[in-house]
């Protein structure tokens, strides 16, 4: 087994100001995703790619490792995720080490659970994806979701379905948010996250929170309290 997890984290947050490290019931929150990862055991290497000296210094104090620090290139707004990962891959394999596998855990992800990061893992090896992500089911069918236009006027997206019972219509997901295992000789030569052989694994609503305002927060932490 030769697995790396890539836990990608810029100083740079505008939203929420230094959301990365800021305290999360306790801890800081990058710190869940660090704690998570080394419990699963399904890594030989567990690094932070970060910008930030500060952000290096909490990662280090949670058991991660800060092996070299993210270009100025890759720590910008424009940056993608999957530009991040590439980055640290190809520097791994410039300093000599290789990986098949990989999983690139998002700093802000409270809610993982370990026996998500193994389903996931056992996917990605026994159906041969490229790439394997958690997914989790909207809570009202999409088919049926409204728009506001000109003075406030509310219109269906898709009137053909006013009549549809909901247990009728095609159930709709969409990404968690949290975690992509990916298969390294795959993502280096598609570069994309999601592509044509991704595979997914579902969650339960409870278990998945965005976290990009702080109305998400404080949902985020009512959420780790439930699952507690």
């Amino acid at each position: 087994m030769k697995n790396v997890a890539i836990i990608p984290a810029r100083g740079g947050s505008k939203r929420i100001p230094r959301k990365n490290i800021r305290d999360f019931l306790g801890k800081p929150i990058i710190a869940y995703s660090i704690e998570v990862v080394l419990e699963s055991g399904l890594f030989e290497e567990v690094m932070v790619s970060t910008d930030d000296e500060e952000i290096a210094e909490v990662a280090k104090k949670f058991g991660a490792k800060v092996p070299f620090m993210r270009s100025k290139e890759n720590a910008n707004d424009h940056a993608t995720t999957v530009d991040v990962v590439i980055e640290v891959l190809k520097t791994y394999e410039q300093q000599g080490k290789n990986f098949e596998s990989g999983c690139c855990i998002y700093p802000t992800a409270p809610l993982v659970k370990r026996i998500f990061l193994e389903n996931a893992y056992e996917r990605l090896v026994n159906k041969n994806f490229s790439t394997v992500f958690p997914v989790v089911e909207f809570s009202y069918p999409i088919q049926r979701s409204l728009k506001l236009s000109g003075k406030d006027k509310v219109e269906m997206n898709w009137p053909e379905y006013l009549e549809s019972r909901s247990q009728d219509l095609l159930k709709a997901y969409h990404d968690a948010g949290q975690f992509y295992w990916f298969n390294v000789e795959g993502i280096l030569k598609e570069k994309k996250l999601f592509g044509k052989n991704s595979g997914a694994i579902v969650l339960p609503s409870t278990s998945v929170q965005d976290i990009d305002t702080e109305e998400d927060w404080k949902l985020a932490e009512m959420k780790a309290k439930l699952s507690k």
